[in-house]
């Protein structure tokens, strides 16, 4: 039995399991991205990592593109604060992408939330 879907909705990532997988290129985001800038707070859950800041370029309810100074590895679990509001959030990387020198791209999952950005 195979799987069908509407024209206009996206294809979700697990249905791709396979490397290099053609659907990968048309699966598309579930939720709406907001661009929003908002300073934040990384911090690893092992202690031995120092706190970073780092800058939101967008936001939406369960996700959240940061840009930092250093790189973050793939699945860490890391808590996140915004500096201006109440936002506070546990995240896992999702990927983190170089932009140039001492800048790095993070793409968080938020696991968990409470409060607002602003």
């Amino acid at each position: 039995m195979g799987l069908s879907f509407p024209p206009s909705t996206p294809i979700p990532f697990s249905l791709c399991r396979t490397p290099g997988c053609p659907m990968q290129a048309v699966a598309r985001r579930f939720e709406e991205r907001v661009p929003l800038t908002v300073r934040v707070d990384l911090c690893s859950l092992d202690v031995r990592h120092r706190t970073q800041e780092g800058l939101t370029e967008n936001i939406s309810v369960h996700g959240a593109r940061v840009v930092s100074t250093s790189p973050w590895r793939q699945n860490e679990r890391l808590n996140l604060w915004s500096l201006p509001g109440d936002f506070r959030a546990r995240a896992r990387v999702v990927y983190c992408e170089p932009l140039g020198q001492n800048s790095f791209a993070i793409g968080l999952q938020l696991l968990a939330s409470s409060g607002g950005w602003n």
